[in-house]
């Protein structure tokens, strides 16, 4: 059993391996590489290498070089949880801008952005439509001359806020959606996904509809951004044509556009410097690891990458059940099958064969958080049974099905388990509405026609649960 394990990284996925390996008995020391936030914190700590012991086949340990004010040195541990994320090495194409060298403004990648005051009276330039990109392009209309928003493909765009006002994550992450979602043919699924994007706002009117509506790619959550080009303030723009000394020239567009500054919000590579391709190989944007966390070829699972996905939901609760689960793995309470079935179920996941039903997660990385985090939850005995709390607990059944799929509901059992879990689920909408409601208003009485509604409502959802559960 693994009892010294080496957490490296520092950010929410390396705080919750932290937490994880504390809650279970083993003793991890982190290394972060900045001055901030890193059980054991060792701050402005570079990890030179991870590489296996020589008796790495009966031990499993890990021997951990790092760097410190200019000293090396290094440890043995008996587990390695790697949790550096995918957002480590900036992409920067700058090959794919035909004239970009000649550019005589100021070009830089998004994560050199801090503050929108350098574009004050400049015409700016955002290359990319995730969501750094449309937040940059937002911040600079109040300060730039003009600004530009440059996006190949498109993109859903989205409030934070949902039906009735209620947060969106709340609405649309609920067991009973996801269920529904999965059940409907991909095309229906997607029609049902644009039609819900296009009721805020027609995107094809804005210059936004995504190009591919097949393969799902993350929507970018933006309050202000239709407002910005509604009023001016955001221009839409095709990809770049050419980029000439003090101007850019759009794809199919007549008339080149004079720009003083190009932020490229262009994305994110990762990679794993300190490991060896043979422990740990990326390839295609992902690497070959047993449901996201294990190298699939190791004989001893005792290294575990804890972050490296992209479900459709909170990355956060996601991070914390792999290290929950991945910590279960390193104490040797729970047993991975054998390397060949490991490898076999990546190398089917790379194959990215759509189902034909629900949402398509084609693309690296990405996942259905329900149905990922309830794989994982199986594993450990956590996740919630339905067809049990129908019966002993039917208010919390229901909650748990039709409300929010929060983090609550993961530490209902198993390894880990709250005792305040339940009573946080039933009261969470209570906590969501008390920060709204500042001021006492009075509201009518609900009429006797709307309850009858509410009660087929409720009866139409109780038996689809029982149909489809």
């Amino acid at each position: 059993m693994a009892r010294r394990v080496a957490v490296v990284g520092a950010g929410v996925s390396g705080l919750a391996s932290i937490k994880c390996c504390l809650e279970e008995g083993l003793q991890p020391t982190c290394f972060e590489r900045s001055h901030d936030l890193g059980g054991l914190w060792r701050f402005t700590t570079t990890v030179c290498s991870v590489t296996k012991r020589p008796d790495f086949a009966t031990s499993g340990q890990w021997e951990v070089v790092t760097l410190h004010e200019g000293k090396q040195s290094s440890a043995i541990f008996d587990a390695v949880m790697v949790c550096t994320g995918y957002l480590t090495t900036p992409y920067l194409p700058l090959d794919s801008f035909p004239g970009i060298h000649t550019f005589k403004g100021q070009y830089f990648h998004s994560r050199q952005y801090k503050y929108p005051d350098m574009f004050k009276d400049k015409r700016v330039l955002v290359v990319g439509m995730g969501n750094s990109g449309t937040d940059i392009a937002v911040e600079a209309s109040h300060m730039a001359k003009k600004v530009f928003l440059s996006t190949t493909g498109g993109a859903w765009v989205m409030s934070r806020i949902s039906d009735s006002g209620n947060p969106w994550d709340m609405v649309f992450t609920t067991r009973f959606q996801n269920m529904l979602r999965n059940a409907l043919p991909t095309p229906v699924a997607n029609w049902l996904l644009a039609r819900k994007m296009n009721s805020w706002f027609n995107h094809a009117n804005y210059g936004l509809v995504p190009e591919d509506r097949v393969q799902l790619r993350e929507p970018v959550i933006n309050d202000d951004l239709p407002g910005c080009i509604i009023t001016g303030r955001v221009q839409i723009k095709p990809s770049i044509r050419e980029v000439r000394e003090n101007s850019v020239l759009f794809s199919h567009a007549p008339r080149e556009e004079p720009i003083d500054i190009i932020v490229f919000a262009t994305g994110y590579t990762f990679a794993f410097p300190f490991l060896d391709e043979s422990v740990v190989k990326v390839e295609a944007g992902q690497a070959s690891l047993y449901k996201y966390v294990f190298p699939a070829h190791l004989q001893k699972p005792t290294l575990a990458v804890i972050g490296l996905i992209k479900p459709f939901g909170s990355m956060i609760p996601t991070g914390e059940v792999q290290a929950r689960w991945a910590v279960q793995v390193l104490k040797g309470l729970n047993t991975l099958p054998p390397p060949s079935l490991r490898v076999k179920e990546v190398e089917e996941r790379k194959q990215n064969k759509p189902s034909g039903f629900g949402l398509c997660y084609c693309k690296a990385l990405q996942s259905d958080y329900i149905a990922y985090v309830d794989e994982l939850l199986t594993s450990i005995n956590a996740k919630p049974n339905l067809f049990s709390l129908l019966l002993t607990d039917p208010r919390l059944a229901l909650a748990i099905f039709f409300g929010p799929c929060s983090s609550y509901q993961f530490r209902l059992t198993g390894p880990g388990k709250w005792e305040g879990a339940r009573n946080a689920i039933l009261t969470q909408w209570d906590r969501t509405l008390k920060a709204t409601k500042t001021r006492t208003v009075q509201e009518s009485p609900p009429s006797f026609e709307s309850f009858l509604k509410l009660l087929s409502f409720l009866a139409l959802l109780v038996a689809l649960f029982l149909i489809f559960l």
